[in-house]
């Protein structure tokens, strides 16, 4: 039976439509139904071995604040059974309304609840915590997740042990990530956290990278880029990383009509397998960055937000 790997996460929001991010154990095609009747239908996606869904939630009406499952082939898997935690909504603010903005960055993965915290309390723990125990209390219209939404060169002793099963660490770039499937890792490690979980899955989340997504310091100068690039790991990791980013936080912050015009996505979903699409994108923004947009604007009532990719896109010559 095919099931919820990581997510949902409730992304881009309007007053009519919705977007619910997740990924799946297998090819499928994931469903949101809201309470209220409104909702949609994606296939999956592949990239690199992982399956991906990415739907489209119409029909939503400004006011409301539907209550919504998810289901792949039909069958059930969100809420999750036993769940303590509130139903997951899509909050559609109505006309005239405050929208109340929660903002952040820098945010390791929280230990087990047998570990320690070297950086004291999760914030988004928190903040759920706080959320699910008064589902009336007063909650942000949207996350700003504003980079590092992972730390790609300091992981966790967890990932460290995972890491040590894959390959030897000895060899570089030792505890780092190294490809893919290890970044992956760290987007389970991270959104897997059963507060955070409910959380990023009922409020609604825009995000841009920073430099640890990547590694520290990522793009300080020409002469930084020169000293990486020598080494014989950094281009799998840095492609590695633009192409995690691109699945787990990009394709979220993109409107309906952005998607539908973007030619990474319709290549990706145009093919049994779009690793290739997505790898020659990163390649792209590595050689051209100029060419490669990760920058976006969103629009609440009469503001606007404009996120801007301050790493990738840097110009470097001296």
């Amino acid at each position: 039976m095919v099931e919820l790997r990581l997510g949902p996460l409730l992304r881009y929001t309007d007053s009519s439509c919705a977007t619910v991010w997740a990924e799946t154990s297998r090819p499928c095609v994931a469903q949101v139904r809201c309470s209220n009747g409104a909702g949609g239908t994606a296939p999956t996606f592949q990239v690199a071995g992982h399956h991906y869904a990415l739907v489209t939630v119409t029909g939503l009406e400004p006011g409301t604040a539907p209550s919504y499952e998810v289901l792949l082939d039909d069958t059930p898997v969100w809420p999750l059974p036993d769940t303590p935690f509130p139903p997951s909504v899509i909050r559609v603010p109505g006309a005239g309304d405050t929208v109340r903005v929660t903002f952040g960055s820098c945010r390791w993965a929280a230990p087990p609840a047998d570990g320690k915290d070297p950086v004291g309390a999760d914030a988004l723990d928190s903040l759920a915590q706080r959320l699910a125990a008064d589902p009336h209390a007063e909650r942000p219209d949207v996350l700003l997740l504003l980079g590092d939404q992972v730390y790609a060169d300091e992981t966790s002793e967890a990932t460290r042990r995972w890491l040590a099963r894959r390959r030897d660490l000895r060899e570089p770039p030792g505890s780092q990530v190294a490809d893919y499937e290890e970044y992956c890792r760290l987007y389970h490690e991270s959104w897997l956290d059963p507060e955070v979980r409910w959380l990023l899955s009922t409020v609604p989340s825009f995000m841009i990278f920073d430099d640890h997504d990547i590694v520290d310091d990522w793009n300080t100068s020409a002469a930084w880029l020169a000293d990486m690039r020598a080494t014989h790991w950094w281009q799998e990791r840095l492609l590695s990383g633009l192409m995690s980013y691109w699945v787990h936080q990009h394709l979220g912050n993109l409107s309906p009509t952005e998607l539908a015009a973007d030619p990474t996505y319709a290549a990706v979903r145009a093919t049994p397998d779009g690793t290739d699409a997505v790898r020659a994108l990163a390649t792209q923004a590595d050689t051209d960055p100029a060419s490669v947009r990760f920058s976006y604007v969103r629009d609440f009532g009469r503001i606007r937000l404009a996120m801007v990719d301050s790493r990738a896109a840097r110009v470097l010559r001296e």
